[in-house]
């Protein structure tokens, strides 16, 4: 090994412990941006699946002279619209074209959560949703700033767009969030 061979570069070469020492770097912060991206834990943990097979199986056109995580990144926000159009695909098959019904039909013995709680978790549920509804282009964007705290330059090279726009769809996609959630 020369003595420029960094752990992006074994990787690039197919070095699968290279790669998953990258997956295990990186795994944390890449699941809590799809999980706030597909807003189901579960649904979460298959994007991010996807996201890491295909980054493997597209590892030998990765570019070591670029950031790792970006690159990652930008496969992942793919197979988050992926899901996204699949989850269309499914709400208009079974004719179910609004969201899913609430969860909390019945409240368990152990979990009699006090008024403030609820509250909160009606307020962040109503985010969710909010957040489901930004049209990808937006939601994006948003995700990448405010949960992750991106540079705008950070997020312009993931989303292949220039600073500039990058800092419009942000101000559109909390303009679009004031509108539903008011």
């Amino acid at each position: 090994m020369g003595a420029d061979d960094s752990i992006e570069v074994r990787a690039a070469g197919e070095d699968r412990v290279a790669f998953t020492a990258l997956m295990t770097a990186t795994k944390a912060d890449l699941y809590r941006f799809v999980r706030r991206y597909v807003g189901d834990e579960a649904e979460a943990h298959d994007v991010l699946q996807e996201a890491y097979s295909s980054a493997w199986l597209a590892i030998r056109r990765y570019d070591p002279a670029r950031p790792f995580d970006i690159w990652l990144r930008s496969i992942a926000l793919n197979k988050c619209r992926d899901w996204s159009r699949r989850r269309a695909v499914r709400r208009v098959v079974r004719g179910v074209m609004g969201l899913d019904a609430p969860e909390a039909t019945a409240i368990g013995d152990d979990a009699p959560p006090p008024e403030v709680r609820l509250d909160d978790r009606r307020r962040a549920e109503a985010l969710q949703r909010a957040l489901s509804d930004l049209p990808d282009a937006l939601k994006a964007p948003l995700l990448l700033a405010a949960l992750e705290g991106r540079s705008h330059a950070e997020i312009a090279a993931i989303l292949s767009l220039t600073p500039k726009a990058v800092e419009t769809r942000i101000a559109r996609a909390r303009r679009k969030l004031a509108e539903i959630l008011a």
